[in-house]
């Protein structure tokens, strides 16, 4: 009994870690998942790297993306960071 006293602190320290640090990052990464998995030609989209463009084309691991002075570049979908909506 004396143990589990002793070991109560640490338990209750890794609950609150796991509430406040562990939870709300997997459910951003599970948010980011599914914006990449739901791009579409024509969206709007910001890159990790901050380049804004829309999307020109899409396949299954790479996104070309059209920047505002008609350069299309190549990215991960992985790379894209988030829609933009205005």
């Amino acid at each position: 009994m004396d143990t589990l006293m002793a070991l109560m602190p640490i338990i209750l320290m890794f609950v609150i870690f796991y509430f406040l640090l562990i939870r709300p990052q997997q459910k951003r990464q599970k948010q980011v998942r599914e914006m990449q998995d739901s791009l579409q030609k024509g969206d709007k989209v910001v890159t990790i790297g901050g380049l804004h463009g829309i999307i020109h084309a899409i396949d299954e691991g790479t996104v070309v993306i059209q920047s505002a002075d008609g350069t299309k570049l190549t990215y991960d979908r992985s790379a894209i960071r988030e829609t933009v909506t205005e």
